[in-house]
């Protein structure tokens, strides 16, 4: 298990004594891997490789190695630049993360779109004084993460990107309600072909965030039309997790089959009281199109909470025109009761058809260092303590914190989560906020949560089948270029860990804490975490689509 020297660079490094877990789903098996550069050169019979030169030795004996991790559902858009060692993602063996979710990202934009998106997002990404804000499109913004910094480092983890719909749709129309023109959706059909020209791999969309969820079911299906020219996918955070879930995803699937377009569910959920136990029917669904012939895969997270912003629950109606326009409407006593009646009474389309539960909803972040005390309490324990009504403390949280508020959601069913994670066309994605003071442990979490406690711990699939969904499975969707196997020529993107010890260890209460068990990480051949520490190298790169329609880096 001991290891040589650690370079900060790629050199060649001998793995000896490995049990490889490919990623393919196939059985285990003992193997010497050695890698070369940013590649795998070989993969051998234990002993094959004794005498072969190497800068240094790594003895597996006793460790699993597996293909690096790749997180489908990333919110690392800004973290990736503004906290570059980025220890979150891998120190639990993340080696590649899809950037631009759920119709929210920092590129394509104009100035005015920016500024908007910069605020809307800040409870996700923060929005830090002084940051240098210089790209507008795709292609600059993956040449920002591409960009070799003075101490020689890049990004920590190789970084792939989806055009986000709400973001084409403000940069087209604003951040206003209503429909677009037909010159208006050939123009976001003219922008979402461009980012995907520039390197993107797909679409996104946000259907309970602003501005994305003003979109009719017509303006998708002409994105994803276009999407689906390219070869590309549309990753859709859809209309409910909550009342009408079953609709929202059927709403997807429909687009899916009536464009031709390739889907990817993001952290497929069936949350709230009202979908307690349906997992089965959401599966029965996805089954039906599959054996359809359709082109589904999934991402999920193996946790109850839901994490978003505060502000995500408001009504459509109340969000529209960006966070000056929500201040206003709060400010404004008939626009506040309405905003209050929708929320307590009918069910805000923001927080997924059903009312607002305040006992549920914790506030995880904040931007006002003035309420920081607020942090890690729900909204009906802040009311009861300050006697007041819960609406109010959302209002007056929403108002000070101009919208900058982040929160986690106690909605999920553990029957829901292990169903759907078992799934054929399942992978696994983080979703994780990196900032706030109390961020969701899934952040830090996720991949270990599921190769500990899911597969060691309760045994719900094998670890070979739970490698493939965490690396080989999500390759072939995003099409990487020999990425996600360990297999000779592939990427060096390789993780050693302990089967007996991995394990999450960020709690609710403490977020922030390492996983166990990850012994090794390399991204790109380069030492990430070795022995169990981050060395601060930064070998990752922008994954783009090429013109065949897979993804490598764009050297």
């Amino acid at each position: 298990m001991a290891a040589t020297d650690t370079p900060t660079t790629a050199q060649t490094t001998l793995i000896t004594g490995a049990t490889v877990v490919d990623g393919t789903g196939a059985p285990r098996r003992r193997a010497d891997v050695a890698v070369e550069g940013t590649r795998i050169a070989a993969v051998t019979a234990p002993g094959e490789l004794r005498g072969t030169a190497a800068d240094r030795t790594i003895d597996a004996d006793g460790l699993v190695l597996t293909p690096g991790f790749i997180d489908m559902h990333a919110h690392s858009d800004l973290q990736l630049l503004v906290t570059p060692d980025h220890v979150a993602k891998l120190s639990q063996g993340v080696t590649t993360e899809l950037l631009g979710q759920d119709g929210l990202s920092y590129a394509p934009v104009d100035d005015a779109s920016l500024a908007g998106i910069r605020e809307k997002i800040a409870g996700w990404n923060d929005d830090p004084d002084g940051f240098d804000w210089s790209w507008r499109s795709v292609r600059e913004y993956l040449d920002r993460l591409d960009r070799v910094q003075p101490d020689g480092g890049r990004i920590a983890t190789n970084a792939a990107y989806l055009v986000p719909q709400g973001t084409v749709r403000a940069l087209v129309t604003g951040f206003d309600e209503g429909s677009p023109t037909p010159e208006q959706v050939s123009r976001m059909q003219d922008v979402v072909r461009t980012g995907m020209l520039d390197g993107a791999l797909g679409l996104s969309s946000g259907l309970t965030y602003t501005p994305g969820m003003y979109a009719d079911t017509a303006e998708l299906a002409a994105l994803c039309r276009t999407v689906a020219e390219l070869g590309g996918f549309y990753a859709p955070h859809h209309r409910s997790y909550g009342k009408g879930a079953l609709e929202a995803y059927a709403e997807m699937i429909g687009l899916s089959r009536d464009t031709g377009c390739a889907l990817h569910l993001a952290h497929a959920t069936m949350n709230f009281a009202e979908n307690a136990g349906r997992a089965p029917d959401l599966l029965a669904l996805i089954d039906g199109a599959l054996d359809a012939g359709a082109d589904i895969t999934l991402d999920s997270y193996p946790y109850l909470p839901g994490a978003t912003t505060l502000s995500a629950v408001l009504p459509s109606w109340a969000s529209a025109g960006g966070v000056d326009g929500t201040l206003a409407r709060l400010a404004e006593p008939t626009a506040r009761a309405r905003i209050r009646e929708d929320l307590e009474v009918h069910g805000s389309d923001g927080c997924h058809g059903v009312t607002a539960d305040w006992d549920t909803i914790e506030i995880s972040g904040v931007r006002h260092p003035e309420l920081e005390g607020y942090v890690g309490r729900t909204v009906a324990a802040i009311a009861a303590d300050e006697g007041r009504e819960a609406f109010d403390v959302f209002a007056d949280i929403l108002t000070r914190d101009r919208c900058g508020t982040g929160i986690l959601q106690h909605v999920g069913h553990e029957e829901n989560v292990r169903a759907i994670m078992v799934h054929r066309a399942h992978t696994g994605g983080s979703d994780g906020i990196l900032v706030g003071v109390k961020p969701h442990p899934r952040a830090w979490g996720t991949f270990p949560r599921y190769l500990g406690h899911y597969s060691r711990e309760l045994q719900l699939m094998s670890l070979e089948e739970t490698v493939h969904r965490l690396t080989g499975r999500p390759a072939a969707r995003l099409r990487l270029d020999r990425r996600g196997l360990v297999r000779a020529g592939w990427a060096a993107d390789l993780v050693l860990l302990d089967p007996d010890t991995v394990a999450d260890r960020a709690t609710f209460d403490d977020p922030r804490r390492p996983a166990a068990g990850i012994h090794h990480v390399l991204v790109n051949g380069v030492a990430a975490v070795d022995d169990g520490r981050p060395t601060g190298a930064r070998a990752g790169r922008a994954l783009r689509r090429t013109p065949r329609g897979t993804a490598s880096p764009d050297d």
